[in-house]
């Protein structure tokens, strides 16, 4: 079952239950056994799960139940996919760096040439 309001920025913990079919238990242990799963708490203390927890929590479902990764083995596999996506984002970042300087440097070239 798969429900969400259109629009919706967070949601409570029963409706991540009822969206990914998980019990909230499991959701709690989920929170203190995988550290990239934390959604932010409100001033009440209740959770406010994000569109991004949830997809996490579909992923650590889909990693447990359906390919059959171990808590351990699947919390490795969310730190890997975690570093893989930082290092995505430097490899980028260096890379506009690099357009600029050469930018820079290109722009230099065409006024000494300008010059001559």
């Amino acid at each position: 079952m798969d429900r969400k309001a259109p629009g919706k920025i967070y949601f409570s913990i029963g409706e991540v239950s009822s969206m990914t079919d998980v019990p909230q238990h499991v959701l709690r242990y989920w929170e203190d056994v995988f550290p990239s799963l934390c959604p932010p708490k409100r001033r009440s203390g209740s959770r406010a799960y994000r569109q991004q927890d949830i997809e996490k929590v579909r992923l650590i479902k889909r990693l447990l139940y359906e390919e059959g990764y171990t808590i351990r083995g699947a919390r490795k596999h969310l730190r890997d996919q975690i570093l893989e996506s930082e290092k995505a984002k430097r490899v980028e970042s260096f890379s506009d760096a690099i357009s600029e300087i050469e930018k820079g440097l290109q722009g230099i070239i065409d006024i000494l040439d300008s010059e001559k």
